[in-house]
């Protein structure tokens, strides 16, 4: 593999990028889920329910998320990626309509819960898919260049929801917010979310991902698959469940509201780097160490928002947790191509995938459920340290890449088929 081969890999399909991009920026799994940090404290002040109770709808959002995964992996190959996608966006729309138009607590997770399964077309497993079938030399550098999607809505959405509650309330602002998906990511899907045609193996390449092609159920019968859905179920709970606590753990520290959405803002700056570094990198060198370094760090950053309020050290906390934030979700896509390859990816991906929302939609509900109880963030963001330790010294179990001639395995490969 040569820097110019990536380079130009990466030129020739900008628009693809451009197009998975603002299309995980508006998904199903992006909005809602960074648009309940910043609405959280308004919710409780203005209707009386628990936070706990309010950051639940995101179990219902991600948690049906996770149960919509497969099903989404096996529509992508059934119907392909446009016919999946681009419903989805209206989905989310209308998904978060009814959550702005809540009365009841169970109108506002019935609202998160249509999102999760109208937009679920949306969500990384389809992103993943278009870049990692399209892609060969560049693959980890194109998952991080299209999957900063994310970083945009970290960086946008807790600032963009806070100024809208104070000029037309909280149930308006999630409302107006679900509208952006239709506004900025379906167009751009509709004129650039063109797949290329499944790239194929040459001499030279940094993948072995062609040469093995592993089926569902050989994934699930080896070790590796249930390595790789152990950690990132860890380093998901930890992210998403400090994450969501943000903002209202820092106006509990006496911050103002847009103070507090402006230093969570920070987390999708540091995403924005990590993404695409990452992604450069892992094309080089072997994925689970750079993982295993990356996910130590947010550890540490975890630990130092137990005892500070000082606010340069507050945002280089939120910056080292958006540096983990912004590479697992990648990673687990090249780690996936790498050690199953690409013949059955969207199955295998879907249900890691799965995995990762599990933890998505459990930890905001749990990790304010510890707040509630405990008066304090402080239990949660230790929690979360201990999560990111585990979810490290996971990875680095996966040892190295497999190919179509390792004797191990043999018995799980198959005859290798072009993913649609």
């Amino acid at each position: 593999m040569t820097a110019t081969g990536s380079l130009a890999e990466l030129k020739a399909g900008w628009r693809l990028l451009v197009a998975c991009s603002l299309g995980i920026a508006g998904s199903a799994i992006a909005v809602p889920y960074y648009t309940i940090g910043a609405i959280t404290k308004p919710v409780a002040l203005a209707t009386g329910w628990a936070r706990a109770d309010i950051q639940f709808a995101i179990a219902f959002s991600s948690g049906i998320g996770a149960l919509t995964a497969p099903l989404t992996g096996w529509m992508i190959d059934r119907f392909g990626v446009r016919a999946v996608a681009l419903p989805g966006f209206f989905g989310v729309a209308l998904g978060m309509a009814i959550a702005g138009s809540a009365q009841s607590i169970w109108t506002f997770y019935a609202g998160f819960a249509l999102a999760a399964i109208l937009g679920a077309g949306t969500n990384p497993v389809l992103w993943s898919k278009v870049v990692t079938a399209s892609f060969d030399k560049a693959r980890g550098a194109a998952l991080g260049l299209a999957l900063v999607g994310t970083a945009l809505s970290a960086i946008a959405l807790p600032m963009v929801v806070t100024v809208l509650i104070a000029q037309f309330g909280w149930q308006r602002a999630v409302a107006l917010v679900g509208l952006l998906p239709v506004l900025i990511s379906l167009p751009v899907a509709m004129l650039w979310l063109k797949p290329k045609p499944a790239v194929r193996a040459t001499e030279g390449t940094q993948t072995d991902s062609k040469a093995i092609s592993i089926s569902v159920r050989a994934a699930l019968r080896g070790y590796r698959f249930w390595v790789l859905a152990a950690s990132v179920l860890c380093s998901y709970l930890a992210v998403s469940g400090v994450l969501a606590g943000l903002v209202p753990a820092f106006t509990d520290r006496g911050f103002a509201p847009a103070t507090a959405a402006a230093l969570a803002g920070t987390v999708g700056l540091a995403m924005v780097p990590g993404r695409i570094l990452v992604g450069f990198v892992i094309d080089r060198i072997w994925a689970p160490g750079v993982a295993c370094a990356i996910l130590l760090l947010p550890a540490a950053a975890c630990l130092t928002l137990v005892s500070t309020s000082h606010i340069a050290v507050l945002a280089a906390c939120c910056m080292t947790l958006g540096l983990a934030a912004g590479a697992e979700l990648d990673l687990l896509a090249f780690l996936t191509a790498r050690y199953f390859g690409l013949a059955h990816f969207a199955r295998i991906y879907a249900l890691l995938y799965a995995g990762l929302a599990t933890g998505s939609a459990l930890a905001p509900a749990l990790f304010s459920l510890i707040r509630d109880r405990t008066g304090s963030y402080q239990a949660s963001f230790q929690t979360s340290a201990l999560l990111f330790v585990a979810a490290a010294v996971l990875l680095p179990l996966l040892g190295r890449y497999p190919s179509g001639h390792d004797d191990d395995q043999s018995s799980q490969t198959e005859p290798l088929t072009t993913p649609e």
